[in-house]
């Protein structure tokens, strides 16, 4: 096996998991990037107020939610105050309280406030997920970092594949990494590749015995497309809510 800090542990270890759990404990141990893992653990030294005296995960992040959810969220990377912090997707920023805030509106998340990753939060048939697992400088992951990094995406998808019926995508970060790795994954992802949008919905036939896979687009639940109102609550409850139904979740609607 690769040593964590060779450029080539991904590759070789993310093929290697044998179940979800199993991929999800390997994740963490990842030093592949070095400019992500000085990034991550400097911006564990920052003492925010906020944060004082808490210690920070500063580790890769794993996927969160159940191995077999028929519904998938990709965004792009951890944040560096969030999931950084807390260890688990889309927790401890104000993204992820939007995020959760509508599954838990749409009875997809056991509560709607996420705070850490021992807080009891549960998801109800819905994955999260990331093509770049360690937070990045200014949010903006390099290509090569990306790269890197796609083992760990391409395992997990091939890992919740038996049971994987929609994808939720946000952002065009996330988009543009994503459709290379389901094409390869043996989805019939259309050449040119489409665009990017919100509200978008693409749907793939699946790989040979696999299932056919609906892909949605929606702007990413960013701190700024939130206070601009590019991205509202409502606009976001209805791609999950599409997405949901699509995956057979059943009924979804506000509480």
């Amino acid at each position: 096996m690769r040593a964590p800090d060779d450029p080539a542990y991904p590759r070789a270890a993310a093929p290697a998991a044998a179940t979800v759990a199993d991929l999800d404990a390997r994740v963490p141990r990842c030093a592949a990037c070095p400019r992500l893992v000085a990034w991550r653990e400097e911006k564990a030294r920052d003492d925010l107020p906020a944060h004082r005296g808490q210690e920070y995960w500063a580790r890769p992040v794993p996927g969160f939610g159940p191995p077999d959810a028929p519904l998938l969220i990709v965004g792009l990377a951890p944040a560096a105050h969030g999931a950084n912090r807390t260890g688990r997707m889309f927790t401890g920023d104000r993204s992820g309280d939007v995020l959760f805030a509508a599954l838990h509106d749409l009875g997809l998340a056991s509560h709607p406030d996420p705070v850490a990753a021992g807080d009891g939060l549960t998801l109800r048939g819905v994955r999260m997920s990331s093509p770049v697992r360690c937070a990045p400088p200014q949010n903006r992951p390099t290509p090569g970092e990306r790269d890197t990094c796609r083992p760990w995406l391409a395992r997990e998808l091939e890992l919740l594949a038996p049971a994987l019926r929609s994808v939720v995508v946000l952002g065009a970060f996330g988009w543009q990494a994503l459709l290379p790795v389901l094409a390869a994954a043996g989805w019939a992802v259309p050449r040119p590749r489409p665009a990017f949008g919100h509200g978008v919905r693409i749907a793939l036939d699946g790989p040979p015995g696999g299932r056919p896979l609906d892909v949605f687009g929606c702007y990413h639940v960013s701190q700024r497309n939130v206070f601009t109102g590019r991205l509202t609550p409502a606009m976001l409850r209805e791609v999950l809510a599409e997405a949901a139904r699509a995956a057979g979740l059943g009924p979804t609607g506000p509480r």
